[in-house]
């Protein structure tokens, strides 16, 4: 094995260590995205699509939706994004117990 592959396998990160630090890192940038739609919104600025908030969130990054709405309280009036963020987030909590319980 060489390349890439081969170098993460002996820096001790396993496969699930390297999913989870994809996660914080979506999470991370759709938390920022949900704050850079908010301040675009007060400063009358072009915005980013509400698909693509709610696309960022269902790939994956829908905890840091969820407190990106609570924080900057962005979004928290669209029935869109208050029930379906938390819905997305239960569903991707039952697809990892899934996958876990279920092999």
């Amino acid at each position: 094995m060489d390349g890439f592959l081969a170098d993460i396998t002996r820096s001790g990160l396993t496969a699930g260590k390297v999913v989870l630090l994809g996660l914080i890192g979506l999470n991370l940038f759709t938390f920022l995205l949900y704050g850079l739609d908010k301040y675009k919104s007060r400063h009358r600025m072009w915005r980013v699509p509400e698909s693509t908030l709610l696309l960022f969130a269902l790939a994956g990054g829908s905890l840091g939706a969820w407190m990106g709405m609570h924080l900057w309280h962005h979004k928290t009036l669209h029935w869109k994004f208050r029930i379906g963020v938390p819905l997305i987030i239960v569903l991707q909590v039952v697809a990892i117990l899934a996958v876990k319980f279920y092999k």
